[in-house]
């Protein structure tokens, strides 16, 4: 994904803390099939507004993407496997027809 910014800081995280690579960042990109939903918890707003989706990898691993976007920019902000409580929320809003 050319117009995907991801900061140093962001690249080690993801692959220390959570094993991710951008590769399965961008696998989820392109395998999204639900909504986008916005993050409004009060200490995680930010303006423009965090929006995250749940989707797989091509390896079938399930990952939360969170971002923010700025015109063409999509700016990553974490990506991890979600747990039951995001699992549900996302089944529940980000999949509804």
């Amino acid at each position: 994904m050319k117009n995907l910014v991801v900061s140093e800081a962001i690249k080690i995280k993801l692959l220390k803390k959570h094993q991710v690579t951008i590769r399965e960042v961008e696998h989820c990109f392109s395998n999204r099939e639900g909504r986008l939903l916005y993050d409004n918890r009060a200490l995680t707003k930010t303006n423009p507004p965090t929006l995250w989706f749940i989707a797989l990898t091509n390896q079938n691993r399930k990952l939360k993407i969170a971002y923010i976007q700025k015109g063409v920019q999509v700016i990553l902000k974490t990506a991890y496997e979600p747990n039951d409580v995001e699992l549900a929320i996302y089944e529940r809003f980000g999949m509804a027809a």
